[in-house]
């Protein structure tokens, strides 16, 4: 289990990267290399989120909440599924003379979320944590295993609903699937032009590419804008973090309303478009490291540490549920838990497969000594508290912004950190899908959103 949950981190403390499947035309040692080169890329390694982390001093934390009211009723703070499984998403700050200073990501929140509230957290641990981040498109095994632990929880036609759904889209995305197999082991047999008007297409049918796509572009603009702002958060210790959210709505005109990468399908001519609009001199080199390292990436994901990406056509694997796991274990997991998503009773469901997932996390946290996990895609500023930490002391404030952007407490709260996921109700996930019957009155009282 254990080995499991180091695969699914990255530790940019490391000087290699994670094992990749075998045959890959560039190793992860070689991508890590090249990212490290990129004209930002010592930030992978050397910003101020990590040094805060691995240096055992205070960590200082920001959260927008609409449940302020709620949490002083409760003085009890709960988790969120997501990109950090369990932990309760928030965004670093720094002290400074006269104030906490937001990191980037923090002030575009400030800016954005008006009608929330602003909680501050400081947390003092007592060692230093590894550089470990939570990479969200390497838990496929673990959402298998989870899927196989507790089957028996779903009702034969919802078991079966799941099996024929990922067959059938692995099926019917089959010639893309192993084109991006091809082309990370090394074979191009495509244009630019059509690779990425297939890869927009096979999206709707095949929501996790949009997750992948959407990674692999925006790893590129933080790393390689140079534009004043970014260059200012450099000097910082800090990655752009506007770059990817202005690709991220430029690109979806829904996802102001759910931030769901799966909708995430630009064609060649709208990739174009939306470099320039972001950052015009990115252009030459933008969508050659796109293609590239989605390829990579998708060949990781899919396939994990223990299988030969030349070794395998999906053609071939999706005969069945069970010969696709065989074949591709971190794939299939990725598919039946976003295919879980959308059955009627997923609301029930979540309580046992989401909570599952999040209590594993903890106890390796725990064991890692990692109080504060942070989004290990990129080390860009998302982060959360763990809340089963043992090894730590947490104080919470309500806090002001003043006329220079930076954070006060205003009013200490006296709460309690309970490892457990808020109703999936509660989330915007299940706002959007399950709107109705209304969240119980018992409903954990907060969990944050994935910035």
């Amino acid at each position: 289990m254990s080995t499991e949950w180091d695969y699914a981190h990255t530790d940019f403390g490391a000087r290699t990267a994670f094992r990749g499947p075998a045959g890959l035309a560039d190793s992860p040692d070689d991508w890590l290399a090249a990212l490290q080169a990129a004209p930002h890329g010592r930030l992978l390694h050397d910003n101020t989120m990590i040094g805060t982390l691995t240096s055992g001093r205070p960590i200082h934390l920001m959260h927008t909440t609409l449940a302020l009211d709620a949490i002083r009723a409760t003085g009890e703070l709960y988790g969120a599924a997501g990109c950090l499984v369990g932990a309760l998403y928030c965004a670093p700050l720094t002290p400074v003379t006269g104030g906490l200073r937001p990191h980037n990501l923090g002030a575009y929140l400030l800016e954005t979320k008006t009608d929330t509230k602003t909680l501050v957290f400081e947390i003092r641990p007592e060692q230093p944590a590894p550089a470990k981040g939570l990479n969200y498109l390497r838990l496929g095994g673990i959402h298998l295993r989870t899927y196989r632990t507790y089957r028996s929880f779903l009702i034969e036609a919802e078991d079966a609903r799941l099996r024929n759904a990922a067959v059938q889209r692995v099926r019917a995305a089959a010639g893309i699937l192993d084109l991006l197999l091809a082309e990370a082991c090394g074979t191009r047999t495509t244009s630019e032009t059509v690779f990425f008007n297939q890869l927009a297409a096979a999206v709707p049918q095949f929501p996790f590419l949009g997750y992948l796509y959407f990674e692999a572009l925006s790893e590129y603009l933080l790393l390689h804008s140079t534009s004043p702002l970014t260059q200012a958060c450099a000097e910082l210790g800090e990655m752009n973090n506007r770059l990817y959210k202005q690709l991220a709505f430029a690109a979806v005109a829904t996802m102001g309303r759910l931030f769901d990468l799966a909708r995430f399908n630009p064609d060649h001519a709208q990739l174009l478009d939306l470099i320039r609009q972001i950052e015009p001199g990115l252009d030459p080199g933008a969508t050659a490291h796109t293609r590239r390292r989605l390829a990579h990436l998708f060949a990781c994901a899919a396939l994990g540490p223990d299988r030969d990406a030349a070794a395998i056509t999906f053609q071939d694997a999706a005969t069945d549920f069970d010969a696709l796991a065989g074949a591709a274990p971190q794939l299939a997991g990725q598919l039946v838990f976003r295919e879980m998503r959308t059955l009627p009773r997923y609301p029930a469901l979540f309580a046992v497969f989401e909570q599952a997932k999040a209590t594993e996390v903890y106890g390796y946290w725990n064991r890692e000594q990692i109080a504060a996990p942070f989004n290990g895609v990129l080390p860009k500023g998302e982060i959360g508290i763990n809340l089963a930490f043992p090894h730590a002391t947490c104080t919470a404030w309500v806090a002001e912004t003043c006329e220079r952007g930076l954070l006060h407490p205003t009013e200490q709260l006296d709460l309690i950190l309970v490892p457990r996921l808020m109703d999936l109700r509660g989330t915007a996930l299940g706002r959007a899908a399950f709107p109705t019957p209304a969240a119980p009155a018992h409903t954990p009282a907060l969990a944050g959103t994935p910035a």
